[in-house]
C-alpha cells in the first residue's frame, strides 16, 4: 500500500520516471467514472431531483474539498469554544468513518478531549443524527464535522477547508488527485479557509484566493495556522514544547496529510532522526507499537498527532518517552468575518 506521501508524489508529478507515469496514466482512468459520479449527483441536489432535509437548529458545515488532513478538527474547536463563549447549546454530528467497532473513531475521540461536555453523535445517516441530539439535549446548533459532501442533511453555513500543501487537490479528482469532488463544488461555499497558510508566501496565498473568487464570487476568505502549542501524553501531562530543544526526536502519523505535521515539526527546536508514516484513521495493534519501540531505539522522544495519541496507551515506547504536540489554531485573515457569519446566524 502507498504511504500517503508517495502517493501524493505520484499524482502531483513530483516523481518521474516510468513507472509513476504509468501509475498516472491508470489512475487518471479511474479517476473518470469516481469524478462523474460526484457531477451526476451534485446535480440531482442542484435541481432539486435529491432532497436536503431541514432539521429544527441551525446547521454549520465544517469540510473539505480535498481528501483529509486539512487542519479540519481545530477549527471546528475553534467555533464550538465560541458558542460556548456564547452559552449556544450545540451538538456535533459526524459519520465516524473508520469507528472501531462500536466505539467512536480518532477525530470524535480528539474532540471529547478539547470539548468534553458537548454531545457528539457519529451516524452514517446525520439526518436521524441531527434529529436525535436535538431531541436529547436540545440542541440549538449543529456542527457537522466533515459535511461538506453530504448535502442530504441541509445547511445554514459551509465552512470548506483548503490546505496550503494542495488546495486545489492537484486538480485532480481521486484516485488521480486529492479532490473530494470536482471543484466546481466550490461555489456552495459560504466560508472558505486556507489553513497552514504560514507555508505559502503572499503572492501564493493571493493566487489560491484569485481563483477561489473566480469559482465563488462571493464566498468569505480566512486564513488560519497551526502552531505547536504544548506537548501532551496519554496520561494528561502537559510540558511546554521548549522542551524538545537540542533533543533527538522520532515521529509518526497516521493523518490524512502528513506534509502537515513535518512543518509543525519544522518548527520546533529539535532533530528529527526518524520519521514513519501510516495511512489516515490507522487502528495501531500490538504488533505496531511493538515494531515503533524498536524503531525509537535512540531518540531522545517520540512525537505524534493528537489523533493518533487518542487511540493509544501508552506513555512511552520501549524507555523512549510518547508525546502528542498539541497545536493551536490562530488567524492571518478573516476571523471578523467569520465571527460576523456566525453571529449574523445566531441573531436570525
Amino acid at each position: 500500500m502507498l504511504s500517503p506521501t508517495k502517493f501524493r508524489d505520484i499524482v502531483s508529478g513530483r516523481q518521474a520516471g516510468l513507472l509513476a507515469a504509468s501509475l498516472r496514466v491508470l489512475l487518471r482512468l479511474a479517476e473518470f467514472p469516481y469524478s462523474w459520479a460526484m457531477r451526476l449527483r451534485n446535480c440531482w441536489y442542484d435541481r432539486a431531483l435529491a432532497e436536503s432535509h431541514s432539521v429544527d437548529a441551525r446547521v454549520i458545515s465544517i469540510g473539505n474539498l480535498t481528501l483529509g488532513g486539512t487542519g479540519k478538527t481545530p477549527l471546528v474547536q475553534w467555533i464550538g469554544r465560541r458558542l460556548q463563549r456564547q452559552e449556544v447549546r450545540f451538538a456535533i454530528v459526524s459519520r465516524g468513518y473508520r469507528a472501531a467497532p462500536a466505539g467512536v473513531n480518532d477525530e470524535a475521540l480528539e474532540l471529547q478531549l478539547a470539548l468534553p461536555d458537548v454531545p457528539h453523535h457519529q451516524d452514517r445517516d446525520r439526518v436521524a443524527a441531527a434529529r436525535e441530539v436535538i431531541k436529547q439535549y436540545r440542541s440549538q446548533v449543529i456542527l457537522l464535522d466533515d459535511g461538506f459532501q453530504h448535502r442530504r442533511l441541509a445547511r445554514d453555513l459551509d465552512v470548506v477547508l483548503l490546505d496550503a500543501t494542495e488546495p486545489f487537490g492537484f486538480d485532480h479528482v481521486f484516485p488521480r488527485g486529492t479532490l473530494r469532488e470536482p471543484l466546481a463544488g466550490l461555489s456552495r461555499a459560504d466560508v472558505v479557509v486556507l489553513s497552514r497558510a504560514d507555508m505559502l508566501d503572499e503572492t501564493a496565498r493571493r493566487q489560491v484566493r484569485d481563483r477561489v473568487a473566480r469559482l465563488a464570487p462571493d464566498v468569505l476568505w480566512c486564513e488560519i495556522v497551526h502552531g505547536p502549542d504544548e506537548l501532551i501524553n496519554t496520561q494528561g501531562a502537559t510540558s511546554p514544547t521548549s522542551t524538545l530543544a537540542g533533543k533527538r526526536v522520532a515521529a509518526f502519523s497516521g493523518i490524512g496529510n502528513p506534509a502537515g505535521f513535518r512543518h509543525t515539526l519544522a518548527t520546533l527546536d529539535c532533530e528529527l532522526i526518524a520519521w514513519r508514516e501510516y495511512p489516515d484513521h490507522h487502528h495501531y495493534t500490538s504488533e505496531d507499537m511493538e515494531s515503533l519501540a524498536e524503531w525509537a531505539v535512540g531518540a531522545d522522544l517520540v512525537l505524534c498527532t493528537r489523533k493518533d495519541l487518542v487511540k493509544l496507551h501508552h506513555a512511552a515506547l520501549g524507555r523512549v518517552p510518547l508525546w502528542a504536540v498539541s497545536v493551536e489554531l490562530r488567524f492571518l485573515a478573516g476571523q471578523e468575518l467569520l465571527e460576523s457569519a456566525l453571529d449574523q446566524l445566531m441573531a436570525s
